[in-house]
């Protein structure tokens, strides 16, 4: 690992990702100064050094190297970079974004965080004022950010988008946009080198791309890290669940790591109707592939929107006999009336609980109902925003399989 590195390293917050970015920053901390005190301790050993010496001759080079001189950091301990950069977003009267770089990032690489799906109401200039901003304020936030970074000589930029925006657009079945690509053909021109998601939509959407890199990271195993606080997953009576075809994929995945049977949820849709919540979805008819009955169920999606088709599968399930139903979503949503609409449905004791990732942020009212569990996500993005840095494999981080197996075999 080069000492100069992280010197070359920032990251920055848009407006809706203080809270994730402070995570994946502090994660991300942690692990330069692991690798740092490892490294000290291989060049004391090997040089004849004592631990202090080492450590010392590691800040004499990582002062050297740095942007700008480190006032106070201590000479014989081991400190890790900041890597957030301060940046000033301005909303103006009439709705338009501005943003501001603070410090020089000439030659850069810089990792721009953005929760596009952040609803809650946030202070953009600094004068205490909260504004609610949706998914095309955020994208716009993005674009200015983007130019801005490129404007003040960053040697690349990379989007972390825990949510893709408009990833539910991605294909026509009339004369409609395919908003997924053109989003992806948008931030190629604005000159972005990598996007790091989660999880996205469809696959398909990285076909968009000429010269970006995608590079989409799977949240499964922290959500079987609560999975398996919840359920006993050695039980023989428990079932996979792919609530509908476009999920057969995801769920698969688990019901092969968990050694699992998998049944299929296979839903008539009428596309002419657009989903507005859960009381009014455009699903026609529900058909089970498999058996559920006496059985405790898992079942898995991408994202949870308004929660009305989850909540008429998991009726439906019900009624074919389930036990208990876990249901998990690395993007929860939860626009409309969606909280209050499964807090309604868990008090007649339809499900059991429902996990989610923090790739979306979302406040108390939430994160205080009994039946929702919260997934740690970012120290995954922590490591990938580091492997990347340092041109180390991704591989591990892509597939996940073999730190699952070590997870259930504990």
């Amino acid at each position: 690992m080069s000492i100069s590195k992280p010197a070359t390293l920032g990251v920055i917050a848009c407006p809706g990702a203080e809270a994730f970015t402070s995570e994946v920053v502090s994660h991300l901390r942690i692990i330069y100064r692991r690798k740092y005190t490892r490294m000290a301790e291989m060049l004391a050993k090997k040089y004849g050094l004592t631990s202090d010496e080492a450590i010392r001759r590691i800040n004499i080079e990582a002062d050297l190297h740095a942007a700008r001189f480190r006032h106070g950091a201590p000479p014989d301990g081991i400190v890790a970079p900041r890597f957030r950069l301060s940046v000033g977003f301005t909303r103006f009267a009439n709705g338009e974004f501005k943003s501001e770089i603070r410090s020089s990032i000439r030659g850069m690489e810089i990792y721009i965080i953005q929760d596009v799906e952040n609803h809650c109401p946030i202070e953009c200039n600094g004068a205490g004022e909260r504004y609610t901003l949706s998914v095309n304020d955020h994208c716009m936030i993005l674009f200015t950010t983007i130019d801005a970074v490129l404007q003040a000589g960053a040697g690349s930029v990379t989007l972390i988008l825990p949510t893709y925006p408009f990833a539910r657009q991605h294909e026509k079945k009339g004369r409609e946009a395919l908003t997924a690509s053109m989003y992806g053909r948008i931030v190629e021109y604005l000159g972005v080198k990598r996007v790091i998601t989660l999880d996205i939509h469809s696959k398909e959407i990285e076909n968009c791309f000429r010269h970006v890199r995608l590079e989409n990271l799977h949240a499964s195993y922290q959500i079987l890290k609560k999975l398996k606080d919840l359920v006993d997953l050695s039980a023989a009576d428990m079932v996979v669940v792919s609530p509908d075809t476009g999920a057969v994929d995801r769920n698969k995945f688990y019901a092969g790591n968990l050694g699992m049977p998998l049944a299929l949820l296979y839903k008539e849709r009428d596309y002419s109707r657009v989903t507005r919540d859960a009381h009014d979805n455009n699903i026609t008819g529900l058909r089970l592939l498999g058996s559920v009955r006496d059985r405790a169920v898992f079942m898995a999606d991408d994202l949870l929107g308004t929660g009305g088709t989850l909540i008429q599968a998991m009726k439906f399930l019900k009624d074919q006999g389930a036990r208990d139903i876990v249901c998990a979503a690395s993007l929860p949503l939860f626009t409309g009336e969606a909280i209050e609409n499964f807090e309604t449905v868990y008090r007649e004791g339809l499900f059991h609980r429902i996990i989610g990732t923090n790739a979306v942020y979302h406040n108390h009212e939430l994160l205080k109902r009994e039946w929702y569990v919260q997934a740690n996500i970012s120290d995954l993005f922590a490591r990938i925003i580091f492997r990347l840095h340092h041109n180390r494999s991704l591989s591990e981080l892509l597939d996940n399989r073999q730190i699952i197996q070590r997870l259930l075999n504990r």
